[in-house]
């Protein structure tokens, strides 16, 4: 079995949350003062020797691998068989080893201890294929001496290690929630158990909907009714109330939770905030809660109490759908999985060069004649086809199609009801190709590029160019379209706001520039909606007091300015934290890496201040932050999802927990843990190789009669375990090797994350009776085995 985690009790509260909430916290809160002693890195009191060292250099000398800075790393020679290790100040019991590896790993090496550093016990040997990461390798035994042996490097250089660290106990238990609240104070002892006859109270107006949406993710893997009531009932319950002085004062999002053996209660001042606290009560649930089909778990929730609310009004993730088209259905589960991340905004990328996606009527007052439908009849069938060299981007072609104005009122339903309001985005006056190609009207003398002879609208355009398509600012049909267009959307938008675009418009003057986005910027004014625009339109005359500029890329003073001149509010989407096509790592085949100069990885998405971004501004002006995941090789919903997890989870809790409260080491810590949870919904996340992803097991109780296979079955998630054996142990001493199967195996180059595997044992018993079979799983990793019992009743 793994072994238990330790049960500590702990607050993460801030002076200013405690003046707040732990007032209130009694025995929670005073017990949570004094914390179990924090594990100790022994390395660091040790002494590193090397097998020898690269360049025999200082700056690569085996003293940098317990140095305690990342920053710093021994490197080897070029050859096979080399090895660093750690001399401890004294012969010690070792609870785990973590190696972090930069950019030149081992593919194949044993982690070994020793109480005189001349005989050897091997602890375990892995073979690897992901570089860079960072291995958790189980030691459980005492020691004087520890080493990394190496057998194979990465490729020709030497091997490197950053940080060899040798912990003398485990790490704290983590609570695995994303993002990271803003006050938690957990305390030993039972916590609440979900019950098969527990009921969901909905108490208060605005309660209904987060209750129900509970009861939906509960139903399925318990199996349990759950029914949503309206009143108060006994033990048991989990209760939803929402109204006016509940949850954190002055803070509309923010909500308070409390668990304990009697009941689970969640508390805010809006449906919004209830609903917050739902999807954190959601997190502290095992992660078998997210199974589609009903499974055995122990259904309970630590004993606990949260008050949290964010830091950002604006949590958002952009979805370019004119490049390439995501159906319904993918919107649909692309919210899902950032629902559960508290993301609260979807920014629709509704049409570009390459394609236009909603569908609009034709007025009745029409004076220039202008089509509408076309828009989607010619240019919803427009897509990403090829770049300038003719190489295909992408795995295939861009998908076609559009939105009818019903579906695109689904998705905004849909988003509504998991917290999120609909940013839509009609790019212009540049990134206009797709209205070009389908309106004859907008092809006018000063409109780019220019028609060629015969020509009455421009050819559609496949390739990834930007910066070359205009409208025309002196063509009168151009404010009659746009006005025509923001108006029918503004329609069918209840949220705030309206995107206007405005960036790379290249080819048009800057006078041009400035007066079509005036005229833009006031249409959406007069429509009573707040415009939105990418930070080249931070130069122009916003509507004052009702304007958001985003910010991806360029002049960071002239956004300091709008917001100091025009009272404009920022949102924030710097291209090297937060645009998901571009590389997370290296052996990607396909994405960017311009914003970066390499892999943007996830430490890059997590590791900046939305505060301090925009020099001269407040962080009162920050609205917050967005990812941006654009369409030029990115098809359909499984590529999205790789390219977006676990970078958009960074996203959001830069967008949520106080910048004191974060730190990377503690964010992937929270983050392994949900891997299953994420296996289990079927996203198909990349696997980063420096969060420490567990594996977990759990088997069913199974019925069969005697004579017949046993069908005994488990379920394990294990995201980057590299190969695993497993081996079923039956209570009558039995034991057999067991293959583990999945629907979706691991391919970096084909975007593709582990999906769940099985383990199956189809053992056959003639005599009736119970029997017990535990399987142990053991990742390649050097992770310690986990185990899972189940029960086989023979009938």
């Amino acid at each position: 079995m793994p072994r238990p985690p330790i049960r500590r009790k702990r607050t993460l509260a801030t002076a200013a949350a405690a003046a707040l909430t732990l007032t209130a916290l009694s025995p929670l809160a005073a017990s949570a003062e004094t914390p179990d002693a924090d594990p100790v890195n022994l390395a660091l009191a040790g002494t590193a020797t090397a097998s020898s060292v690269e360049l025999d250099r200082d700056s690569f000398a085996a003293s940098q691998v317990n140095d305690g800075d990342t920053g710093t790393r021994w490197s080897s020679k070029y050859a096979d068989d080399n090895w660093v290790q750690v001399e401890l100040a004294a012969a010690a019991k070792i609870d785990h080893v973590t190696l972090v590896w930069p950019n030149a790993c081992a593919r194949d090496f044993a982690l070994q201890t020793s109480a005189d550093g001349v005989a050897w016990t091997t602890v375990t040997r892995s073979q690897r294929d992901t570089c860079p990461r960072t291995d958790t390798i189980d030691v459980g035994a005492t020691a004087k001496f520890v080493r990394m042996q190496g057998f194979q490097r990465w490729a020709s250089y030497g091997y490197s290690i950053s940080e060899f660290q040798i912990w003398d106990r485990p790490a704290p238990r983590t609570l695995g929630l994303v993002p990271k609240p803003v006050s938690v104070a957990e305390a030993d002892g039972p916590g609440y158990r979900l019950d098969p006859a527990a009921s969901i109270a909905a108490i208060g107006d605005g309660a209904q909907a987060p209750a129900a949406y509970l009861a939906k993710v509960l139903r399925p893997s318990t199996g349990y009714k759950l029914p949503v009531v309206t009143a108060r009932k006994g033990r048991g319950q989990i209760v939803v109330r929402v109204g006016s002085g509940l949850g954190p004062s002055g803070r509309p999002e923010g909500y308070a939770l409390t668990a304990n053996p009697a009941k689970v209660t969640i508390e805010a001042s809006t449906a919004n905030g209830a609903l917050n606290g739902v999807q954190t009560l959601r997190q502290l649930f095992p992660q078998w809660v997210e199974s589609p089909a009903k499974v055995r778990a122990d259904w309970t929730v630590p004993q606990v109490e949260i008050t949290d609310y964010p830091r950002f009004a604006h949590r958002g993730m952009m979805l370019d759908v004119a490049r390439s088209f995501y159906p319904v259905d993918e919107v649909k589960k692309y919210i899902d999985a950032a629902a559960q991340f508290k993301i609260n905004r979807l920014h629709l990328h509704l049409s570009d060069d390459q394609g236009w996606r909603i569908a609009l009527d034709a007025p009745a007052e029409n004076p220039s004649g202008i089509e509408y439908p076309k828009l989607t009849s010619v240019s919803g069938r427009t897509a990403m086809t090829y770049n300038d060299g003719g190489q295909q981007m992408g795995t295939e072609l861009g998908v076609t199609g559009f939105y009818t104005k019903a579906d695109y009122r689904e998705i905004v339903r849909y988003a509504g009801a998991s917290g999120m309001t609909v940013v839509p985005e009609i790019d212009m006056p540049g990134h206009t190709n797709a209205a070009l190609h389908a309106i004859p009207q907008l092809n006018s003398a000063g409109s780019k590029p220019a028609l060629k002879p015969g020509e009455t609208t421009v050819p559609a355009n496949g390739t990834p160019n930007v910066g070359y398509s205009s409208f025309d600012a002196a063509n009168p049909a151009t404010y009659e379209f746009t006005k025509q267009v923001l108006t029918q959307i503004a329609e069918l938008t209840p949220g705030p706001y309206l995107h206007i675009g405005g960036d790379e418009s290249h080819s048009t003057s800057h006078a041009d520039y400035t007066t079509m986005v005036d005229a833009f910027t006031g249409q959406v004014d007069a429509l009573g909606k707040t415009v939105v625009g990418w930070n080249e339109t931070a130069g122009t005359s916003l509507p004052q007091g009702n304007a958001v500029v985003q910010f991806w890329n360029g002049n960071r003073n002239a956004v300091a300015n709008a917001v100091t001149s025009r009272g404009a509010k920022v949102i924030l989407s710097p291209a090297g934290n937060t645009y998901v096509p571009q590389k997370q790592d290296s052996r990607q085949p396909q994405g960017g890496t311009w914003a970066c100069g390499g892999p943007c990885g996830l430490d890059r998405h997590y590791g900046w201040d939305p505060g301090t971004y925009i020099p001269g501004i407040s962080e009162e002006s920050v609205l917050g932050v967005e990812s941006a995941l654009w369409g030029e090789f990115i098809r359909r919903l499984p590529q999205a999802q790789y390219y977006s997890y676990p970078r958009l989870a960074a996203t959001a809790e830069v967008g949520w927990t106080p910048q004191s409260k974060r730190d990377y080491t503690g964010f992937t810590g929270r983050l392994a843990a949900v891997g299953g949870r994420l296996t289990l919904q079927g996203v198909n996340f990349f696997p980063t190789s420096d969060v420490p992803w567990p594996a977990a097991a759990l088997g069913a109780d199974r019925t069969v009669p005697a004579g017949t296979p046993a069908g005994a079955a488990w379920t394990v998630t294990a995201p980057a375990a590299g190969t695993l054996t497993g081996t079923v142990r039956w209570s009558d001493g039995v034991e057999e090797d067991v293959t583990l199967t999945t629907s979706r195996a691991a391919s970096i180059p084909d975007m593709r994350g582990n999906a769940a595997f099985t383990a199956v044992s189809d053992r056959t018993f003639d005599a009736p009776g119970t029997y017990t079979a535990t399987l142990t799983i053991r990742p390649s990793s050097g992770q310690a085995p986990v185990e899972a019992p189940l029960t086989l009743t023979v009938s």
